[in-house]
């Protein structure tokens, strides 16, 4: 190999993020030719991570490594949130279940092959849902991992986000223990999210959860600029309507204190 070549791989090494995936498009722009990637594969350097992708030879890559390459590379609007993103920044802890990674995005994106067939040693559970106003700027924040970092939800932003799943993907019982251990979230941001998110009955949950575990942040929300819709909706099946917010709750959810 000449110096040139050389040189030209020891800078896509020494570049490279441990744990990482680089998408091929990005590389051949960096100025890496399909051809000259697959010499580096048979010479050990790299190996292939789905067709369109590629990892460092035997590195261990997880989810967090591929959403790496579709943030950074392929610019796309897509980031882990919900529960996922709670747990990463400790208020779930005791609940940790990170076989399930959610990840969001307010339009409609299609995920390349590579990350869809990748497995990542977890279930990617994608949602799609536009859960906020098309103008509304996601409330992101960073999540370090390695040496590389890339883009999660602010907890504001995933409380909302892992609601909207209850109680299809998540029980109701655990989001309310997680919504309980929400104690520092910044009335101002919540404000704002209530107000641009778009699901009727995902916001009357959150006031709802967040109301009963009296937390000193909801004292400063204003519901009454809040769109919550008019007539009840049903949250869980069978369960009680909650009289405040017109949600069907579990049966042995008692009611806020103070309202008949």
């Amino acid at each position: 190999m000449s110096d040139q070549k050389g040189e030209k791989l020891n800078r896509l090494i020494l570049n490279w993020p441990k744990g990482t995936v680089q998408a091929t498009s990005y590389l051949n722009v960096d100025g890496y030719s399909r051809s000259l990637l697959n010499r580096y594969v048979k010479g050990r350097w790299i190996e292939s991570a789905g067709r369109g992708a590629y990892s460092l030879y035997k590195d261990k890559i997880d989810w967090s490594g591929a959403v790496y390459a579709l943030q950074k590379q392929l610019n796309l609007p897509v980031y882990p949130g919900g529960k996922i993103a709670l747990e990463l920044k400790g208020f779930a802890h005791y609940l940790q279940t990170k076989d399930k990674v959610y990840l969001y995005c307010n339009e409609y994106r299609k995920l390349p092959s590579w990350f869809v067939g990748g497995g990542w040693k977890a279930e990617i559970i994608y949602t799609q849902a536009k859960l906020f106003k098309k103008d509304f700027h996601a409330a992101l924040t960073d999540y370090t991992k390695y040496n590389y970092t890339i883009k999660i939800s602010a907890p504001e932003q995933a409380a909302i986000e892992m609601l909207y799943h209850v109680p299809k993907k998540i029980a109701f019982s655990e989001a309310s223990l997680i919504m309980e251990n929400l104690t520092t979230l910044r009335p101002g941001l919540v404000q704002q999210l209530l107000e641009n998110c778009k699901f009727v009955s995902v916001k009357r949950l959150f006031l709802y959860m967040a109301d009963r575990a009296r937390h000193p942040w909801f004292e400063k929300i204003d519901a009454s600029k809040v769109d919550l819709g008019k007539g009840k909706r049903q949250v869980v099946k069978n369960g009680r309507l909650d009289k405040k917010y017109l949600i069907t709750v579990p049966a042995e959810d008692k009611d806020i204190e103070g309202i008949s």
